[in-house]
């Protein structure tokens, strides 16, 4: 009697391995990939025409297909059937090569990693077996994964025969490091750039493949798992694959929730919702909620930042609610906040919430510190918005131009902005029944006048904000009524600087006590305003209000005295003597022109009246006399 116990069960009925979704809907053909129309184009009119390069690079996040692209040009490199020999793109019908090629095991077909090959010995190896012929195929094909991991030498080592390979040879590179690549290589291949798949079309994908598997899936899980996959359709597949054995053969969308420790997008979005009302009770209900239902609290914040994004986005790309991951909450919601938030409120959430998440990666109580990042974001929705704040101090009655000026400070406009931006005027007239309108921060805008006039200046800095200007008035002791007598007290407190900035960039319109308004001249420092300000605060013991004008001004101190110069060189230039002189030594020139005091005194006073009427020659400084 044979004894049967034990025995291994022939190969005929032995259970197959099981395959990962990953491995068993690899693409095999061009028509498989998807999300990668432009790459198949090209290809498709370089075989089409004969322009077949001689090498290839194929760049993308991981995921995307790189290997499994280079695999599928080899077998269009190597296409051969009965009917058809020689390279094409249209792979319906199996080749004679193409089996062996798509399981990695033809012998003219060599994949090499890499990332366990960088040496300059494996490239000499690639290089010493080109020079042989394939053994069946049309090309050898040399697919070298992860080529950014090759070393310097290789790299140089790999260069000639890159650009000089023999005809029968055709190589072809991928890598998620282009950067990495030397240029030298780059500019010898033809590149790729695989591009990151929709998330609707994986989802799309994905659910083909449960059809195919007989696994019953809902939307919001296909949404749920394209989301986390971020354009990979390997690890998407996975991720399938994983939730396949997590629910026992059907997936639904809570067991894809547990499954990657995701928050329920319903809830994200009802917490979304008590945030921007300002709900700070509820927000932290809705987050404890979420916590202990076993979401980490990172994620919450990195959902809720998500669903910013797209509340913004649908903002301004309304068709983008139309993406078939969006689930049927999230795309009625996102519109409806989209409609009623600005984009002020949902940039500074974006911020806010950017900021939480870092904080709470770093914390050692996540919890605590995402519902103190969420305190933050419910307190800042009951504030008002910049412009908001800036409109409710236009329209507060009795405004004046230090006033004018904090609404600058909330539009965050720099202060000393040179004379030719906007301008504009305080709401309110000046206290004492002018009519002059008071000129309103840098960057404001100036309502409409009597008889259309426009504004003349704007405010550019004020030293007490809160204090109306026409009180600020300078000391007794101190005249200040020129830019000359600025310059006077510059030189007194021995601030030479502020002397030079004075004389060459201020050009004086109007001066009162308390208040200059003045024309920079163009090259003067935009903090010049602001530094006259508190100088003339230091100086006369007073507060002072700066404002710049559109009105020209008198010329600066340092233009009177080019213009004088230049008046006397002139009037030199027409005296017959120095024209002689000029004249007589040809590349002489006029440097400067001084006035001795003798002559001044003799232009000024040449004759002077005697007590009786006589006119007397004026008395002179004996040693301004000459001999």
């Amino acid at each position: 009697m044979d004894d049967t116990t034990g025995a291994t069960p022939s190969p005929a009925t032995e259970k197959p391995a099981y395959r990962v979704l990953a491995r068993k809907y690899r693409p095999r053909d061009f028509t498989d990939l998807i999300g990668q129309e432009p790459m198949v184009r090209t290809l498709t009119n370089a075989f089409a025409t004969g322009r077949i390069a001689q090498a290839w690079m194929l760049t993308g996040v991981r995921g995307v297909g790189k290997t499994t692209t280079a695999r599928i040009l080899a077998r269009a490199l190597n296409y051969q059937t009965a009917e058809i020999d020689q390279p094409t793109i249209d792979l319906t019908t199996p080749g004679e090569h193409c089996p062996a090629i798509m399981e990695g095991r033809h012998v003219d077909v060599i994949e090499m990693d890499a990332a366990s090959h960088t040496g300059i010995d494996d490239i000499r190896e690639i290089i010493e077996q080109v020079r042989y012929r394939p053994v069946s195929a049309r090309y050898k094909v040399y697919i070298i994964d992860e080529v950014h991991m090759l070393s310097t030498q290789a790299f140089n080592g790999l260069l000639k025969t890159l650009e000089e390979p023999p005809a029968h040879v055709k190589f072809i590179f991928a890598t998620t490091e282009i950067r990495k690549v030397p240029i030298t290589v780059l500019s010898r291949c033809q590149r790729f750039d695989l591009r990151r798949i929709e998330s609707g079309a994986l989802a799309g994908h994905f659910k083909h493949v449960a059809e195919q598997e007989g696994i019953a899936i809902d939307a919001e899980s296909l949404s749920m798992i394209a989301r986390a996959a971020e354009g990979s359709v390997r690890d998407g597949l996975s991720l399938l694959d994983q939730a396949i054995a997590h629910g026992g053969g059907e997936v639904d969308a809570e067991a894809v929730r547990s499954m990657l420790g995701l928050a329920d997008r319903s809830r994200v979005v009802e917490l979304f919702g008590s945030l921007m009302q300002g709900d700070v009770a509820a927000a932290l209900a809705g987050f404890r909620d979420q916590y202990d239902s076993g979401a980490s609290p990172p994620v919450v914040l990195t959902d809720l930042a998500d669903f910013t994004h797209l509340v913004t986005r649908l903002k301004f790309v309304p068709e983008a609610a139309q993406d078939p991951s969006l689930t049927e909450t999230e795309r009625s919601r996102g519109t409806e906040f989209a409609g009623s938030l600005s984009t002020v409120v949902l940039s500074r959430t974006w911020q806010m919430l950017l900021k939480g998440i870092s904080e709470t990666d770093s914390a050692s109580r996540p919890a605590a510190a995402a519902e103190m990042a969420l305190i933050r974001i419910a307190h800042a929705a009951s504030l008002p918005s910049p412009e908001d704040a800036v409109k409710a101090l236009q329209n507060r009655e009795g405004t004046s131009a230090p006033a004018a000026d904090q609404s600058s400070a909330a539009q965050g406009h720099a202060p000393g902005t040179p004379s030719g931006g906007p301008s504009g005027a305080a709401a309110g007239g000046r206290s004492g029944g002018s009519s002059q309108a008071m000129p309103r921060a840098v960057g404001e805008r100036m309502p409409p006048q009597g008889g259309g006039a426009k504004p003349s200046m704007r405010l550019a800095h004020s030293a007490e904000p809160t204090a109306p200007a026409a009180a600020s008035e300078p000391g007794p002791d101190v005249a200040v009524g020129s830019l000359e007598d600025l310059v006077a007290l510059a030189e007194n407190h021995r601030d030479i600087a502020m002397k030079v900035q004075i004389r060459t960039g201020v050009r004086l319109v109007r001066i009162e006590p308390g208040r200059l308004e003045i024309n920079l001249a163009p090259d003067a420092s935009p903090s010049l305003p602001g530094e006259l300000i508190k100088k003339l605060g230091d100086w006369t013991g007073a507060k002072w209000t700066v404002a710049l004008s559109r009105e020209e001004g008198e010329p600066t101190l340092a233009e009177r005295e080019i213009a004088k110069r230049d008046a006397l060189v002139s009037d030199a230039r027409q005296d017959p003597d120095i024209a002689a002189i000029l004249s007589r030594f040809p590349g002489a020139r006029i440097t400067d022109v001084r006035i001795t005091a003798v002559d001044d005194v003799l232009q000024q006073t040449a004759l002077s009246p005697s007590e009786d009427g006589d006119i007397l020659p004026a008395e002179l400084d004996p040693d301004d006399q000459s001999d």
